[in-house]
């Protein structure tokens, strides 16, 4: 009797275990140990040299200190693996375990990509802390993960990872004073911004940040747009044209973004996760802090240096380009059930925050220019006439 009873209880222990195992067979927990760290391989979507790719390396080191060492990131620039504009798929075919982008490079896949970098005109007044506010207080995250998941049907994990902005409008090679000047170059876009310039009478083209001083020293475009400030000068702008303006309204919110193969994600345990999506909020906030004191060395060195004109952008056109995205935003919501549903999800949580932001928030420029009065801003000059050829000789 007892022995059948002990027989019986080894055979059930043993099932018991077989379950366990089965399940942990299923969703494999890959968690490190002091003699095999964890790495995962990420690759970004611009080059080395650019203070984007400065906020990758910042990630990859909280986290590997945030998990004493256990779980690695391996950035990679550019074209490592990958072109640029291809490393989502590369994500979700995990060809690479990650990416460092920006989701409105997608919005050829679909246009609700530009919700989830911030799009034109903020959306709708929002900045930055705005934006992560919609994100993860006003459902933005649920319908980012629900893009890529159900729409898409990619197998990624998002995650907001750093603001480069607001950007300047662009480059160009001649002054321009109104809507007129505008039309017609043609200009390095990207995004839905590319649809909304067209729509402005402006020619677009789209390429890579690597691409851009080529074309333009070849002549190929008018007129680019980037970021502005330190990315500008150390893309090297400044020695092909000396006409910058700015604000634009196309970037007053741009919030790239880290993608993890869902695959790789689940593969993670719980910890590491949650060290993943904090090294990123930690990323977002430090990283923004050091970029704006680059962008206002960059500044100083552009003018002074460089010899640049940082000239304000006419009104007219920023005034045209929210028109001209509020048409392309209706368009788009009138047939498109996910745009309209990201779209009034923006606009109800941006209703609430901006008006109040405004009346609580004083206008930066009203300490500004009491403490640093504005210099009146001069016209900008033309281009210089060529010299005239030597005298031919009798």
């Amino acid at each position: 009797m007892t022995l059948r009873l002990s027989i019986r209880s080894l055979v059930t222990l043993l099932i018991i275990v077989a379950g366990i195992v089965a399940l942990a067979g299923d969703r494999p927990a890959r968690v490190a140990t002091a003699q095999t760290p964890i790495t995962l391989k990420i690759q970004a979507s611009w080059p080395a040299s650019l203070s984007v790719y400065d906020a990758l390396k910042m990630f990859a080191e909280r986290v590997e200190k945030l998990s004493a060492g256990q779980l690695k990131i391996e950035p990679m620039p550019a074209g490592t693996i990958v072109p640029a504009f291809e490393v989502l798929d590369a994500t979700n075919k995990k060809v690479i375990d990650g990416a460092h982008t920006v989701a409105y490079y997608w919005v050829g896949k679909h246009k609700a990509a530009v919700f989830f970098t911030g799009g034109p005109g903020g959306t709708f007044g929002m900045d930055a802390i705005d934006y992560i506010g919609w994100m993860y207080e006003g459902g933005g995250l649920e319908l980012y993960q629900q893009y890529y998941k159900d729409i898409l049907k990619l197998n990624v994990v998002p995650i907001p990872a750093f603001p480069s902005s607001p950007q300047a409008l662009g480059w160009f090679k001649r002054p321009i004073k109104s809507l007129a000047d505008f039309k017609g170059m043609k200009c390095r876009q990207t995004g839905i911004a590319a649809e909304v310039y067209t729509e402005m009478g402006m020619r677009t083209v789209n390429m890579p940040g690597g691409e851009i001083i080529p074309a333009a020293e070849r002549g190929v475009i008018d007129c680019a747009e980037w970021v502005g400030g330190v990315e500008d000068l150390r893309l090297g702008f400044h020695n092909v044209w000396k006409y910058h303006y700015t604000p634009g309204m196309h970037e007053v919110v741009t919030v790239g973004e880290i993608l993890i193969n869902g695959d790789v994600w689940k593969s993670l345990s719980p910890q590491f996760q949650e060290i993943i999506k904090s090294a990123s909020m930690e990323t977002y906030t430090r990283w923004w802090a050091w970029w704006q004191k680059q962008n206002a060395l960059a500044i100083k060195e552009l003018v002074e240096k460089h010899k640049v004109q940082i000239l304000k952008t006419p009104d007219d056109i920023l005034y045209e380009f929210l028109k001209a995205w509020d048409r392309i935003a209706t368009r788009e919501a009138e047939k498109d059930p996910f745009f309209k549903k990201a779209l009034d999800s923006a606009r109800a949580y941006a209703s609430l925050v901006v008006p109040a932001k405004r009346f609580m928030f004083p206008e930066y420029k009203f300490a500004a220019n009491y403490y640093w009065p504005e210099k009146k801003a001069a016209p900008a000059a033309a281009p210089a006439a060529p010299a005239p050829a030597p005298a031919k000789k009798p």
